[in-house]
């Protein structure tokens, strides 16, 4: 039999391999999915796990529980060598090991886009994995119970200011839904005054939410100043050193959670570690029909998908480039296995085609804002409609009935506030015997 390898198992890995498990005859290939991660970040909703609207074990889909008949292997693919039809892959234990394959599944997504800004890697966390939204919802929470019992000053004022840098649907998203719960909060913790809270957002460019048109991008950005946020355009962080963030308008200020969603980054396996095909931005050359390659010559045997290839967009037109976002991954990887399957019966390969359903996105608890074409909603209505529509996108019945669950169950009983930052330190009460222990500003990160 073939074997089919899968790099990466996010959006458009995970739906190529789920897909190909239905569609391939028992003797006809296998199947092998090469991820770090045992699961799939269902990415949507990482703003609503830092709100505490969705549990995080519910944003992410086991691979292990879904993919049954696939060969998992936990690691990394550090080198892809086409020409011999290997790769080597890096475990998190043990010595880089040789697996080989004849076809190649290359979905390995994007990493987040850093620059050399002094403090932003000491002080910043990423939105792109689970992990992440959950040290972001605990570090707002931890926060306000310290900044409670300190009185009015410089330290406290640092313990409830959030940063958000990036207004793409990430940041503005997450940003809404922290300031959200923020403001929540505000009923448990009579002694801090809403006016106490500082959350700002920079965006380099003149406005956010570049999916969405100029008007419906504006009134996001009233709605989240009326709400008590400041939203900072044509702004650029200079540096974060010690929390301390000093912005190119010229305004400084201290600010204990510094959420860093300025965009994606070429993955470095596919930018410096493989001799496919990749163009000036460091993405996979893919064609229309998702095999790696050009219009006149196409590379056999090696497929691209997601946020780390160059899919012509036919929607769009000649020279475009389908956006990286999950409604585009996940009918990329359904139709990638689709194809392979008809690559290997020999049957006809579909190019990859298109139209956007329109863009939505959750700006806390019942806001939000949808926009297809000149339909604009906004408010309640598209909350709901965002609700609605990422439940039934997240993959299996299973996954689907958990997420609907929480959101009855918080109607009722409102959000839950508990933090459990301590998590990340399970050994500090063993080895400090419980006794108090000073919390550094970074202890959290």
């Amino acid at each position: 039999m073939r074997t089919i390898l899968v790099v990466g198992g996010g959006y458009a890995g995970f739906y190529t391999a789920w897909k190909l498990e239905k569609k391939l005859r028992r003797d006809e290939a296998r199947i092998v999915v090469v991820d770090p991660r045992p699961y799939m970040t269902y990415q949507p909703f990482l703003p609503e796990v830092i709100a505490g609207a969705v549990e995080a074990r519910h944003a992410a889909v086991s691979l292990r529980r879904h993919l049954r008949k696939t060969r998992l292997v936990a690691g990394s693919v550090t080198k892809v060598d086409h020409a011999h039809r290997t790769v080597i892959v890096q475990p998190a234990d043990g010595e880089p090991f040789e697996l080989g394959y004849d076809i190649i599944v290359v979905t390995a997504g994007a990493v987040t886009r850093k620059f050399a800004i002094p403090g932003v890697a000491e002080q910043a966390i990423g939105m792109k994995h689970v992990e992440e939204a959950v040290a972001i919802r605990d570090r707002l929470l931890t926060a306000f119970d310290r900044a409670s019992v300190l009185p009015p000053g410089p330290r406290r004022q640092r313990l409830l200011t959030v940063t958000f840098v990036g207004g793409g649907f990430s940041g503005v998203e997450g940003f809404g839904e922290l300031l959200s719960l923020a403001t929540s909060l505000l009923k448990a913790y009579p002694e801090i005054d809403r006016s106490e809270l500082a959350f700002h957002l920079v965006e380099a460019r003149g406005r956010i939410l570049p999916e969405v048109t100029d008007g419906p991008g504006q009134w996001v950005v009233r709605a989240l100043e009326r709400r008590g946020g400041r939203v900072h355009l044509n702004a650029q962080v200079l540096s974060a050193a010690d929390g301390h963030v000093v912005l190119s308008t010229g305004e400084e200020f201290d600010s204990d959670l510094i959420v860093w969603t300025a965009g994606n980054d070429a993955n470095p396996l596919v930018h410096n570690h493989t001799d496919l095909p990749v163009n000036e931005r460091g993405l996979l050359v893919v064609r229309a029909d998702l095999r790696v390659g050009t219009d006149a010559e196409a590379i056999p045997d090696a497929w691209g998908a997601g946020d780390d290839a160059a899919v012509p967009d036919l929607a769009m037109g000649p020279g475009a480039v389908t956006v990286p976002n999950a409604q585009h991954a996940v009918r990329q990887g359904k139709l990638l296995a689709k194809n392979i399957v008809a690559s290997l019966r020999g049957g006809r390969i579909k190019p990859y085609a298109h139209n956007s359903l329109g863009t939505i996105a959750t700006l806390g608890l019942g806001r939000g804002i949808f926009q297809y074409r000149r339909i604009v909603i906004k408010g309640l209505l598209a909350w709901l409609m965002h609700r609605g529509y990422h439940v039934l996108a997240v993959p299996s019945w299973e996954r689907k009935v958990r997420v609907a669950a929480i959101w009855l169950t918080a109607v009722a009983y409102g959000r839950d506030i508990v933090s459990l930052a301590s998590v990340q330190h399970p050994r500090r009460a063993f080895v400090t015997g419980g006794e108090l222990q000073p919390v550094r500003e970074d202890a959290a990160v």
